[in-house]
């Protein structure tokens, strides 16, 4: 049940905090993977850590790990664990603040309870599937912006390239932060009023943050529209673009397809 999953992701949230938050401040042992981006001790560690609780809990579900090698049996399973051990990585190496464990379970592609912890900012957002999401336990729901044009954003410099947009790049507040998943929980819990990536995404970037996204009212899709699915065999997605339906909408009609 959705309620069971969602205590035993935040359980493991916090357990992947403890360990996590041991390495602040001290040596991190970064090395570089095939894509060249950061991955350090404590990325491993906790992905050790909540492999250990989540599997031991749900041997039948399937595993989708930033920080595993990834296996195609993952997708005979019907529910799958979908996890990103430090999100935010770059931001942990520098000693900041907003990185991120971000949790997640999909069922038959749609995710039904999920977690993002930042233990540094002691956030912990949280969402079953039908139930509404949380930010420590109270409820939260998207903004109520209506025009783009005076919506705050949380987007890089590079989605505002020309190339992405039918005419002029549209006028918006913008701002940035290095997690993605600390991105969507601010979309959710209104203090922005919507944000977008036009790179192909990662599931484990963005999972938990679909369905808290979903449970506080906002719209969530890829860069065409089309509603995301989870645990796909190539597990990334075609860019994100979230927030209240007004600014969503506004968005992808500025859109060059």
């Amino acid at each position: 049940m959705p309620e069971s999953d969602l205590a035993l992701l935040t359980d493991a949230a916090h357990a992947a905090a403890e360990t996590a938050t041991r390495y602040v401040g001290g040596p991190l042992g970064v090395t570089r993977k095939g894509d060249d981006s950061p991955v350090t001790a404590a990325d491993l560690a906790v992905n050790d850590v909540l492999s250990e609780i989540l599997r031991s809990a749900r041997p039948h579900y399937g595993w989708l790990s930033e920080e595993s090698p990834d296996s195609a049996a993952r997708l005979d399973a019907e529910h799958t664990f979908i996890v990103d051990p430090i999100d935010g990585t770059r931001s942990f190496i520098d000693g900041q603040d907003t990185w991120a464990h971000s949790l997640a379970i999909a069922r038959n592609g749609k995710v039904t309870a999920a977690v993002i912890y930042l233990p540094l900012k002691n956030k912990l957002y949280s969402a079953a599937f039908g139930r509404g999401a949380h930010l420590n336990d109270a409820p939260i729901a998207v903004s109520a912006a209506t025009a783009l044009s005076s919506a705050r954003v949380l987007t890089t410099q590079p989605n505002l390239a020309p190339h992405h947009w039918r005419g002029a790049v549209p006028d918006f507040r913008r701002s940035h932060r290095p997690s993605l998943a600390y991105r969507l929980g601010l979309v959710a819990e209104g203090r922005y009023d919507a944000m977008f990536t036009f790179r192909p995404s990662w599931e484990w970037d963005i999972a938990a943050g679909a369905l808290i996204l979903s449970e506080a009212g906002a719209r969530i899709s890829d860069r065409t529209g089309t509603a995301l699915r989870f645990n796909n065999p190539h597990p990334q997605v075609n860019g994100v673009v979230a927030g209240a339906e007004a600014v969503w909408s506004e968005v992808l009609q500025a859109l060059r397809r």
